[in-house]
């Protein structure tokens, strides 16, 4: 579809050959291999690109392969009755196998050829593309792509790869490097900066100085990011297996505070114990994705909203409000706040108000409440964060370590070691015995379970 056009980047091309590069199409999916070729046999160019050629290089398995190509939208539609445009601010081509979504998208250019001969529009406001769908040549789309290390294409024609900006000298060198002026890449996209914060802290590399540079004064920007965005953004953070490194890259740049502004605050007024409790929860969280363990967001998100939750609560409870009420206005309050910066959708912030709202029952131990919170469907998370909040107090550690134990008792003895229930009537545990042994008992845990 398009020529040919000079090299526009400051680095020569360079064509690594088949024999000088780790990239096999055994460990590209089947998936991806058969758009590759089908794209390649009816004449287009078709090349993995971005994060897949990336992580091939590093031997790293990729989770997504992404295909870039001078054919349209419409003609990768032509070509696969699986697939449907999607996209209105970048126009792309998703190729469905099943579960398995292969991005195909034409070479992005940079508009500003003069030849006539670029194919769709772009629309920018203060500087921040709202709509960009002009095809280019390979070289354009380039440039056009975020950092080096994810501008490399491996070519399905003679399986080399082309490298035209640097990107296998960032690999050998561990660093990230934006492709293009900093400022304005990450004004034409702000969450560009998540991103940056996001990739060095998933390879381990370093974010060059050049590029972390702006973040002091345009991190306000992401301010302006749809909530919903940076919802999705926060789940890359968090929940890939790195949330530790991600979290502390993100207070490192100081991109935390637009994200988490009640929690970047408690944390720069020197809240230690609210730190320890937040990097615990992220260390727990990636340890339980190494081991295949299941995690919900939603636990993660109570911990790094819990300095805000507790203190108003305790400062309505010292205004005279009940300590049940003093929960639940709190939880409301700090979660209509958050969710104007990032939209946390309800099937979590459900689960995030029994997490708090329970924390105050631990300290109760009468009979009837001890059981009746042990079958409570959130007990196992609330839990959880009970122990993670153990560094608060002693107090806290002392109840941490009875609930541990009440839990391995047989409901009869747990009941018998409780006392007499306030109230008349059935044992309070004898409803609950067949339930709890069902359950098999419950493992200690430190950020444990996390099911929501």
């Amino acid at each position: 579809m398009n020529q040919e056009k000079p090299n526009l980047s400051a680095h020569p091309t360079r064509i690594i050959p088949r024999d000088q590069h780790s990239v096999s199409r055994r460990n590209i999916s089947k998936a991806a291999l058969k758009v590759l070729y089908r794209l390649h046999e009816s004449g287009y160019r078709a090349l993995l690109v971005g994060g897949a050629v990336r992580d091939l290089l590093l031997d790293v398995q990729p989770k997504d392969f992404d295909i870039a190509t001078d054919a349209t939208p419409e003609e990768v539609r032509k070509l696969f009755r699986n697939c449907r445009l999607i996209g209105r601010r970048f126009r792309l081509a998703h190729v469905v196998f099943g579960r398995e979504i292969i991005e195909v998208a034409t070479f992005r250019g940079s508009g500003e050829s003069g030849d006539g001969d670029s194919d769709g529009d772009r629309h920018i406001v203060d500087g921040r593309i709202v709509r960009d769908n002009i095809w280019g040549s390979i070289e354009e789309d380039a440039l056009r792509r975020d950092f080096r290390v994810n501008a490399m294409y491996y070519d399905i024609a003679d399986f080399s790869v082309r490298d035209d900006v640097g990107g296998m000298q960032d690999l050998h060198d561990r660093v990230l490097h934006l492709i293009g002026d900093p400022e304005t890449r990450y004004r034409e996209d702000p969450v560009r900066m998540l991103r940056a914060a996001r990739l060095a802290a998933k390879l381990d590399f370093d974010i060059d100085p050049s590029a972390s540079a702006p973040f002091a004064e345009l991190a306000p920007l992401l301010q302006d990011a749809a909530p919903a965005r940076l919802f999705d953004e926060s789940l890359k953070l968090f929940m890939a297996g790195y949330a530790l490194k991600s979290f502390r890259m993100l207070r490192r740049h100081g991109l935390l505070a637009p994200l988490f502004p009640a929690t970047a605050r408690a944390l720069d007024a020197g809240d230690e114990s609210l730190l320890a409790m937040i990097e615990q929860g992220m260390a727990n969280t990636d340890a339980r994705i190494a081991e295949g363990k299941p995690v919900t967001p939603a636990f993660l998100f109570a911990v790094l909203l819990w300095g805000d939750v507790r203190d108003q609560a305790q400062a309505l409870i010292d205004d005279g409000t009940s300590p049940a009420l003093a929960w639940q206005r709190a939880a409301h309050r700090v979660l209509a706040n958050q969710t104007q910066h990032v939209a946390i959708p309800r099937r979590f912030t459900h689960v995030m108000e029994d997490i708090w709202i329970l924390q105050s029952r631990f300290g109760q131990r009468t009979r009837k409440r001890v059981f009746r919170l042990l079958e409570h469907p959130r007990f196992r998370a609330a839990y959880d964060f009970l122990l993670l909040r153990a560094g608060e107090s002693e107090e806290l550690r002392e109840q941490g370590q009875w609930w541990t134990e009440a839990q391995e008792l047989p409901a009869e003895q747990l009941a018998e070691q409780l006392g007499p229930s306030s109230r008349g009537g059935k044992s309070a545990g004898s409803g609950t015995r067949k339930r709890r042994r069902r359950r098999g008992g419950r493992k200690k845990a430190g950020g444990g379970d996390q099911a929501d």
